[in-house]
């Protein structure tokens, strides 16, 4: 099969014209054509703080570490308890393996008989 694909000269680009979401399109004109371009605003204006962020991070600094630390505490528990748990389920999900494939190849002794002592 033939290679359709289509060559361009080197010189030969495209651009794409960009349109933000916030951009205000320039109306039509009035004699029905498309707008040729999109209006966008020069600056926007910042709010104005009323504080400097960087004040109120020293009052409560003792407050933030320690909830920090005991939400990294309470996180890593859970880590453990899950990776616990997943161990559990990965051998017990291998032992019933084990003893389903022994009772389907027909073995009478597949369970595993605790002795008294």
């Amino acid at each position: 099969m033939k290679n359709q694909r289509i060559s361009l000269p080197d010189d030969d680009h495209r651009v794409l014209p960009f349109r933000p979401r916030d951009a205000v399109p320039v109306p039509a004109p009035e004699d029905g054509g498309r707008p040729s371009a999109t209006i966008l605003p020069f600056r926007r204006e910042m709010p104005q703080l009323e504080h400097d962020p960087d004040e109120t991070g020293r009052d409560t600094a003792p407050d933030d570490f320690r909830h920090r630390m005991l939400t990294n505490i309470a996180a890593l528990a859970l880590t453990i308890t899950l990776t616990v748990v997943g161990i559990w389920l990965a051998t017990s999900i291998a032992d019933m393996r084990r003893t389903q494939d022994c009772v389907l190849m027909g073995r009478h002794d597949c369970a595993a008989i605790a002795a008294p002592r």
